[in-house]
């Protein structure tokens, strides 16, 4: 383990602005409503999590979600994964976000950008316009036949007809799932064949990088291999989609929209625990998990998290560098029912260079900035000082998720973006579909630290025992129910597939997937990484996150991957047991023994002798999901022996052609079995 020191604070919130959050405003309004008082955050949080009826009872007051049954009950359960909420309680998520904006007529509830437009180019789309846009598609929508519970689906990129189409869906009680264009269509299918969708909004290509992706194949192949399809509905120019062997019609947008009638426009109250969307898991060792979500849960949740923990105010500009594919494009959408303004940018974030997001940020004077801890990680390598060439003047907040962030990356943040931002490394997942440990606008942020627990989320490190654990690593679990957990798998009609992957390893509690430490005192947290990417070396675990922190502080070093291959199958023995550490290096630099040496000795010193690499080996890049992360997992079961097909999807990398090397090195350790 990194040895651990006195914690540093890089930021304290300013009296005036501990004042002013809406966290504050609720504890006021609770001491009111409620009769209790609270004084520090870990109070409140205490509260939270064992008065669990009350608490996600006062979120829905607080926040004025508009039920049209109300329930007698917030939850009713006796283990964590057979729990209901507001049982008998309508409403509808998308009447809570239509209902904010048409209080802002006037103002600009949607700022869009793509790639290489100038601030003149860039569409601004007003409340009204909002509303007018989402009546229109919702009408058209039950014009062609669609009713509450079928499915609409969306390869679209991060645009404001995503959104319009989302919410006029949401609206009727149709069920939305997305997929960007980048996706290849054999993984779209294997999404989608799933969920069988009515409706697909298509566009036929994006522009990345400053080049033209022609996605007009692909959508052909996606619109043939569902036969559950009624009509693809093309967005955007290029409005031609020929050779359908189904013979669905294609219409274009504007001919989409040609007749509906807007004013016949009306919002479908639905049950609680309807469904909103089918999120899905990144396919990257199977079939993809589509993930159901539901009205009430995720608005709830999000309203929580965005509102309380993230102090999202009416007027702010809310910024998260997504795609349309990544569940933090889903979150981003819900700050229009706190009065905010959504950005959104498609393209690349290092085209032309890695100063483009910030100067976006800049330029349109965003008040929360969210993007991944990698962006931040390559920022810090690449010497970026964005605080040079911009104010920043409007910059409250930075949010970073995607990956645990080293305290290198905080340093970074606050030496050279702002020294007085607020930054919040979160954590949470798809499975939810937010950030459960997250930041409050009431304490101060600790480098490498997250800030806390999120409210309502009764979280705890255990060990493999099932015995919490404090101040040392452990599984991170749920043990009560979290409205935004899963309602159910499509397609999962006994909830076994469900239960697999959450409640199976400790029965009856959610178990996440990660290593989290939490100190019982603060309530902040560090994040280790996957508990199923766990470097294991004579019994003693440690999260690949803090092996990363030491390996890629070397200027040398531009990505590094680590791997434990315990448990190998028989007959792969050559490289049992082995800690394998893959390093792509800077451009133009050579592996040498002094380099090598140079490496080893500091996990020596920083880390223990337990954790130097059986072997190093120099690689031309790391597999990524299309979200950025590392695909730990997939790596180590190649090097475990098992055939690729059943290691990874192909289809849930952004650059699979990269696999072949590592099978090749797998292969030289013995691994012969692997094609």
């Amino acid at each position: 383990m990194v040895p651990t020191s006195k914690p540093e604070v890089l930021w304290r919130p300013h009296a005036s602005v501990s004042e002013r959050s809406n966290l504050t405003r609720y504890l006021q309004w609770l001491s009111k409503t409620y009769d209790v008082r609270f004084q520090t955050y870990p109070e409140i949080y205490e509260w939270s999590v064992t008065q669990i009826d009350d608490f996600w009872r006062s979120i829905a007051r607080f926040f004025d979600v508009q039920f049209h049954t109300p329930s007698d009950h917030a939850v009713v359960w006796h283990q964590t994964e057979d729990a209901h909420w507001f049982p008998g309680a309508t409403l509808n998520y998308a009447e809570q976000v239509l209902r904010t904006v048409r209080q802002r007529p006037e103002e600009v509830a949607i700022l869009s950008a793509f790639e290489g437009q100038n601030q003149s180019e860039r569409r601004r789309i007003k409340g009204s316009e909002l509303f007018s846009q989402v009546s229109a598609v919702a009408a058209a929508l039950r014009a062609a036949g669609v009713e509450k519970g079928d499915r609409i689906a969306g390869y679209l990129p991060n645009c404001p007809e995503t959104v319009i189409v989302f919410l006029a869906s949401a609206s009727i009680g149709a069920v939305w799932s997305s997929c960007p264009p980048e996706l290849s269509s054999k993984g779209v299918l294997e999404r989608w064949q799933q969920i069988a969708p009515k409706i697909l909004f298509g566009v036929s290509g994006y522009h990345y990088a400053n080049k033209y992706h022609d996605r007009s194949e692909a959508l052909r192949e996606i619109a043939n291999g569902l036969p559950s399809l009624k009509t693809v509905v093309m967005v955007g120019a290029n409005p031609v989609l020929s050779g359908l062997s189904n013979s669905v019609p294609v219409t274009p947008w504007g001919d989409f929209l040609r007749d509906a009638d807007p004013s016949s426009f009306s919002i479908l109250p639905v049950e609680f625990e309807h469904p909103l969307w089918i999120l899905f898991s990144s396919g990257t060792t199977g079939i993809p998990k589509p993930i159901v979500q539901s009205h009430g849960g995720i608005l709830l949740e999000h309203l929580k998290v965005l509102g309380l923990q993230l102090d999202l105010q009416p007027g702010d500009r809310f910024f998260w560098y997504t795609t349309s594919g990544w569940m933090m494009w889903n979150f981003l959408i819900t700050g229009l029912a706190l009065g905010t303004c959504i950005v959104l940018f498609d393209g690349s974030p290092k085209h032309p260079d890695l100063s483009v997001l910030w100067r976006f940020v800049d330029e349109e004077r965003i008040t929360y900035f969210g993007t991944s801890a990698p962006f931040l990680l390559a920022c810090e390598k690449a010497g970026l000082n964005p605080r040079a060439d911009f104010s920043f003047s409007h910059l409250r907040s930075i949010g970073s998720t995607g990956a645990p962030l080293p305290p290198e990356g905080f340093d970074w943040v606050y030496q050279q973006v702002k020294p007085d931002v607020w930054l919040g490394s979160l954590s949470g997942g798809t499975d939810v579909c937010t950030a459960f440990v997250v930041s409050n606008p009431l304490d101060p942020v600790i480098r490498g630290k997250l800030q806390c627990r999120g409210l309502g989320a009764r979280i705890e490190a255990w060990n493999e025992n099932g015995e919490a654990v404090w101040n040392e690593m452990g599984e991170l679990v749920l043990t009560a129910p979290f409205p935004s957990m899963p309602v159910f798998f499509w397609n999962d009609p006994d909830g076994s597939r469900l239960r697999a992957s959450y409640f199976d390893y400790f029965p009856g509690i959610w178990r996440h997937g990660d290593w989290i430490e939490i100190d019982p005192d603060s309530g902040q947290c560090v994040i280790y990484g996957r508990s199923d990417s766990t470097l294991n070396r004579g019994g003693v675990r440690m999260g690949t996150s803090e092996f990363y922190r030491v390996v890629e502080t070397f200027p040398e070093v531009q990505e590094a991957l680590v791997i434990d291959t315990t448990g190998l199958k028989p007959g792969a023995q050559e490289c049992s047991g082995k800690l394998i550490l893959f390093l792509v290096l800077a451009p133009d630099l050579e592996f040498t023994p002094a380099l090598k040496a140079t490496i080893c000795d500091r996990i020596r010193t920083q880390l223990s002798p337990r954790y130097l690499p059986d072997d190093v080996c120099v690689v031309r890049e790391i597999p990524h999901t299309l979200n950025g992360k590392k695909l730990e997992v997939p790596v180590k079961r190649i090097f475990q022996g098992v055939p690729l097909a059943k290691a990874v999807s192909r289809e849930a990398l952004s650059n699979p052609q990269v696999l072949n090397e590592y099978i090749e090195l797998a292969q030289k350790m013995g691994l012969e079995a692997l094609a």
